[in-house]
């Protein structure tokens, strides 16, 4: 079933535009050159997995930004990513790397799945993972709700040691993973 992607707000997407545009933006090595060549496709909402502090709670999420794939002649090449300020949006950086690659073969899984999903990505800082996020409301408000315990995720690569890498997981599996790799730091209490 194919994914229902959904619309960044337009000041994203012009700050985005007017980014790619800007001589004065830093940008990655190899995204340095011919940057108006470079076509913003795919906007995924960016949410932040909030700090697990009772790991048999649902966990929370919100939403810090929005990522695009740069993509250069049909080849995504690079992202390009606007946070949320209390002023509105303001773009963050150009990125590279391997999530790019990653990102998409999540993609393309997620679209292989039966039912109709929003991908959103969502952060997981204790553990510095990103993963694609399946919400199961496609006409969902992008920028609202919190993973429900069986949402499904697709951890990109690289992935932490012990969680696959561009397999599904439900969110209930990953907070429980997440929380016993806390536990030892004293980060989920």
């Amino acid at each position: 079933m194919p994914l229902h992607n959904p619309q960044a707000p337009e000041a994203v997407a012009t700050t985005i535009h007017t980014a790619l545009r800007s001589a004065t933006v830093p940008a990655p090595r190899n995204l340095r050159f011919d940057r108006g060549e470079l076509l913003p496709t795919f906007p995924l909402p960016v949410h932040r997995l909030e700090r697990l502090t009772v790991p048999t709670e649902p966990p929370s999420a919100r939403l810090t930004g929005w990522r695009y794939l740069l993509a250069r002649e049909g080849v995504s090449v690079g992202t390009a990513e606007c946070e949320v300020t209390p002023e509105g949006w303001a773009f963050s950086h150009f990125g590279e790397g391997p999530y790019i690659a990653s990102t998409e073969r999540a993609l393309r899984l997620a679209d292989e799945q039966p039912l109709a999903y929003q991908p959103r990505l969502l952060s997981v800082p204790e553990l510095y993972m990103l993963t694609l996020w399946l919400h199961p409301d496609p006409d969902a408000d992008p920028a609202t709700g919190s993973p429900a315990p069986s949402d499904l995720l697709i951890p990109l690569a690289p992935a932490p040691p012990g969680i696959a890498a561009e397999r599904l997981i439900t969110v209930d599996a990953l907070v429980s993973l997440v929380a016993n790799r806390l536990a030892p730091l004293g980060l989920a209490s």
